[in-house]
């Protein structure tokens, strides 16, 4: 009697369908690598997320400081401008006031810094004519004689007492023009001109 041949049996298993396994320490190496993965994902975002933040936070804060410095320079602006006004306006004030005293301290003092002036340059002239208050007319007839001779003026002087003038202005003619020192009227022509600044100040 022929005895049956026996079977091969391999050590693996080919059957169809059959699932792949891992070990225990496999499967916590490979929980541990998702886990850190995660882990340093969610960090990564929160960290960008963070940082959007902060830059939105500190572009926030540099606007309201932009726009209170804004602020600050129009207000300073506006009492530069004030300030500067006021300053003008107190500087005629004074001025107007410390005029007329410092005249009737020395009323002569004007008329003698522009006839000095006057004759130097026309000292050519044949004839000059200087007209001033009749309340200072002999105290400025001497004077400006010698004033005349000192600057070489040879022609003739003639000093004239006028009631319009007040004391310290005077009127200075000759043959080809002629000058006026009128505080009046040299008063007014800068209280417009402040009034014009004072005013385009405000504007702006």
């Amino acid at each position: 009697m022929t005895k049956a041949t026996a079977k091969f049996l391999f050590d693996e298993d080919f059957a169809t369908g059959a699932k792949p396994t891992i070990t225990v320490v496999e499967a916590e190496r490979r929980r541990a690598d998702a886990e850190s993965q995660a882990y340093r994902k969610g960090f990564a975002a929160g960290e960008i997320k963070a940082q959007g933040e902060a830059t939105q936070r500190v572009a926030g804060a540099l606007a309201v400081i932009a726009d209170g410095l804004d602020r600050l320079n129009r207000a300073l602006a506006g009492i530069e401008a004030r300030l500067e006004t006021e300053a003008v306006d107190v500087a005629v004030a004074v001025a107007s006031k410390l005029a007329p005293e410092l005249i009737a301290r020395e009323p002569f003092a004007e008329i003698s810094a522009l006839a000095t002036d006057c004759f130097r340059q026309i000292v050519t002239t044949p004839h000059i004519v200087v007209r001033v208050s009749a309340d200072i007319h002999e105290m400025t007839k001497e004077k400006l004689e010698e004033i005349a001779a000192s600057r070489g003026f040879e022609g003739r002087l003639l000093i004239l007492a006028d009631a319009e003038l007040a004391a310290g202005d005077c009127r200075i003619e000759w043959s080809e023009g002629g000058i006026n020192r009128d505080r009046e009227a040299t008063l007014n022509t800068i209280n417009e001109a402040v009034a014009r600044y004072v005013a385009a100040r405000v504007v702006e």
